[in-house]
């Protein structure tokens, strides 16, 4: 089956999925009481070395949230549910909530080719086939993780802007075909969001605050932070710069949050709100690849072993185990994110921590998986399957 068959079988999967109801709300065994997420959530503080870390937890219609440490360091102020946070990567899956929303009301197809949404006379390379926006949303396109690195002196996630990537992009030549090789890629995104932008006619910010922010009542979800907001912002023990506008990374790594924003996004996420709180389509979370079908992969396993690749989120364990986890991970600006979410118990878990002084070499998307599977009542994820020593050749040494 070609590239371009497969994505037309997605499209109808996903156009089908969106008369189909929201994630079933089977009822819930007796589960641990969810101010257990406090304990757990303070063990995994201690041990990340953090400055501050604020947790979310949703369960059903219940909310739990806590910080820990310091808003700052020597503030002696825990975070708070008003404290900003940068999202980093998890920007990626604001986006792809967008791309969903616009393939269901055929704005555009997944198999759209990019070139059909790049500036006058800008050609976009391709290796056997067209880089398509399915490609992009699962890091498949095979262009690298980064343009390159910013000027010195660049604050976070401003690089590269519109005109720097859409110059470089002609210039490149593809490292696999698109739709064979998962290499995670920043600004991959980052010309998703420009091809969003250009099949609404839109400005991207203004789109996704039309489409996703203003109807949630995100209110403090923006790439365009105020004054009062910035000196809310939580700091790590390095200075990592000025809390500025981001809108030039928007597809994949600009935005800024709060936990009380991340609570009304986990609700959405889960769909358990009910008739009174909106719900993310399920075509948004859906599996896209399996990873076997993909020739390699590469940077999509910081939280576990990928069992399928979605529209921005990793699947760990087969969809049929009931401890299966759809997560997205983000780090960057002295912050390390995460969002994970079980179906089968209807929880997800928003975590953001900063820096410490100390790297503890703590794997906190592991970390939070076990706090989600334990609030959730469920087992934990196995260990990761030992990878086969690489057996070398030996070389004699030359006099």
């Amino acid at each position: 089956m070609s590239h371009t068959q497969r994505l037309r079988i997605l499209f109808t999967f996903l156009f089908l999925l969106s008369f189909k109801p929201v994630f079933a709300q089977a009822p819930l065994p007796s589960l641990p009481d969810i101010e257990s997420a406090g304990a757990l959530g303070e063990d995994l503080f201690v041990q990340s070395g953090s400055t501050g870390m604020v947790l979310v937890v949703v369960r059903d219609s219940q909310i739990f949230f806590r910080g820990y440490g310091e808003a700052a360091p020597n503030s002696q102020k825990p975070p708070t549910e008003d404290s900003l946070l940068r999202l980093c990567s998890l920007t990626k899956i604001f986006t792809t909530d967008v791309l969903t929303k616009l393939v269901m009301d055929r704005t555009v197809r997944l198999n759209d080719p990019l070139q059909r949404f790049a500036p006058r006379r800008t050609i976009v390379p391709k290796r056997g086939q067209s880089i398509t926006l399915a490609d992009l949303a699962t890091h498949t396109s095979g262009l690298p993780r980064e343009l390159g690195n910013p000027p010195r002196g660049t604050p976070h996630f401003t690089f590269p802007d519109y005109g720097t990537r859409w110059r470089w992009l002609p210039n490149q030549r593809l490292r696999s075909a698109p739709g064979t090789t998962a290499v995670y890629s920043n600004v991959a995104f980052d010309l998703l969001g420009d091809a969003l932008q250009s099949a609404a006619d839109r400005q991207y910010a203004a789109l996704l605050a039309e489409r996703t922010l203003t109807p949630l009542h995100m209110r403090n979800t923006t790439f365009f932070p105020s004054a009062a907001q910035c000196s809310h912002l939580l700091i790590g023990t390095n200075d990592e710069g000025p809390c500025t506008s981001t809108e030039e990374t928007a597809g994949s790594s600009g935005l800024y949050s709060t936990a009380g924003d991340m609570e009304i996004w986990l609700r959405y996420l889960l769909g358990t709100g009910g008739s009174t709180h909106a719900a993310q389509n399920p075509a948004a979370q859906e599996i896209y690849i399996i990873p076997s079908k993909l020739v390699s992969q590469k940077g999509l396993d910081h939280a576990g072993e990928p069992t399928g690749v979605g529209l921005g989120w990793i699947h760990l364990l087969p969809i049929t185990d009931e401890s299966h986890i759809i997560e997205k991970t983000g780090g960057g600006a002295g912050f390390s994110t995460y969002i994970a979410i079980n179906h089968s118990r209807h929880t997800a878990i928003f975590l953001a921590a900063t820096d410490g002084p100390l790297d503890t070499h703590l794997n906190l998307f592991n970390g939070a998986n076990k706090l989600l599977l334990a609030v959730a009542g469920l087992p934990p994820l196995p260990p990761p399957t030992p990878k086969p020593a690489i057996k070398r050749k030996h070389r004699s040494r030359r006099p």
